[in-house]
């Protein structure tokens, strides 16, 4: 049943710039002004953080923008204690938009005595009195699992695909989708399907966490425009190495689409000296100063289809049709025209 009232969205320091962008989309799909709720989220001299929401929320269907990025355990106490605050003031229903879900790297048990991070994460969400979950391409698809709540992962690949065609669209014809590792291949496979290229895997083997001892090219990469595609970029090392042995073995040009900018210590330099003609990056990680000003890094947006999906939750309609190539052009014809 459709909700009687309208949406409400509140938001926390994590990535301002996002949530006001979904209101401003909202508000051009509801013919109305949709804005944050009048709230402050600020913390005392120790650090511990405050919440006080100033406006009526009781009986309303609440949304909180959100990502866990970095500092990760600052943004998601936030979100806790967002959460709680709301549940205490009778909120019908509260929902935690998250687009960059952290801890999710930490997915299962790679080495005896180490937690499982994402279920713990998954476990404070569900008991700060969060109902339902909106996020954007999970690290690993299983971790919708460990809720017990809903969980609507979208994927930036739709949105990829509308960018690719958009600005390669002269190079159509000579594109390869490479996934830089054998657990990317399901998202590598996804974007070549939509954009018609045919797909290649950078193998890689690590020695330990951040640094890689070898890769290996398993397709033809000869003369081709290469796309690699993931979720995480964090220190980007081994997204440029990946880049210089594509380059090495016959690629023409090599270009990222990553869903999550992490992009924290030397990556912001490793990405400008990279032989990489561009690094595509969502905005649903707050970015930084130097990342906005390197030169080889564009950012697209998702508060299009964020704020789509949280009008069809409110309404009760389908989030899954977001998916769809049809479904996503009217939204992001603004963006990118009628081209695609």
């Amino acid at each position: 049943m459709p909700n009687p009232t309208e949406p409400k969205l509140m938001s926390g320091n994590a990535n301002l710039p996002l949530a006001k962008a979904i209101c401003r989309r909202m508000s051009m799909h509801r013919g109305m002004t949709v804005g944050l709720v009048d709230a402050r989220v600020e913390r005392f001299n120790d650090q511990e953080i405050f919440v006080e929401v100033y406006e009526n929320v009781r009986g309303e269907d609440m949304f909180i923008i959100q990502p866990t990025s970095n500092p990760a355990n600052d943004n998601l106490m936030e979100l806790l204690i967002m959460a709680d605050a709301l549940k205490r003031s009778s909120a019908a229903r509260t929902t935690a938009v998250i687009p960059y879900f952290g801890y999710a790297r930490q997915d299962r048990r790679t080495k005896a005595r180490t937690p499982i991070s994402a279920k713990l994460v998954a476990n404070l969400v569900a008991e700060a009195g969060i109902e339902r979950v909106l996020t954007m391409d999970l690290h690993a698809a299983q971790i919708q699992g460990f809720f017990d709540i809903p969980v609507d992962n979208l994927y930036a690949s739709p949105i990829f695909a509308l960018d690719i065609q958009h600005h390669m669209k002269d190079k159509l014809s000579d594109l390869m989708v490479v996934s830089p590792d054998v657990g990317g291949v399901a998202r590598a496979r996804e974007l070549a399907q939509r954009i018609g290229a045919p797909l290649a895997i950078v193998d890689k083997r690590r020695e330990k966490p951040g640094e890689v001892a070898e890769m290996t090219v398993i397709g033809d990469v000869k003369g081709k425009v290469c796309i690699i595609v993931d979720d995480i970029c964090d220190t980007a090392g081994t997204l440029c190495k990946a880049a210089e042995v594509l380059v090495e073995n016959g690629a023409t040009e090599v270009h990222s689409y990553i869903s999550h900018g992490v992009l924290s210590g030397p990556a912001v330099e490793r990405i400008t000296n990279s032989v990489m003609k561009s690094l595509v990056i969502t905005d649903s990680i707050e970015p930084t100063a130097a990342v906005k000003a390197c030169k080889n890094i564009r950012i697209v947006p998702t508060a299009p289809m964020f704020a789509q999906a949280i009008l069809n939750i409110w309404s009760g309609t389908s989030v899954s049709s977001l998916f769809d190539h049809n479904t996503l052009v009217p939204i992001y014809e603004g963006f990118y025209g009628t081209d695609v």
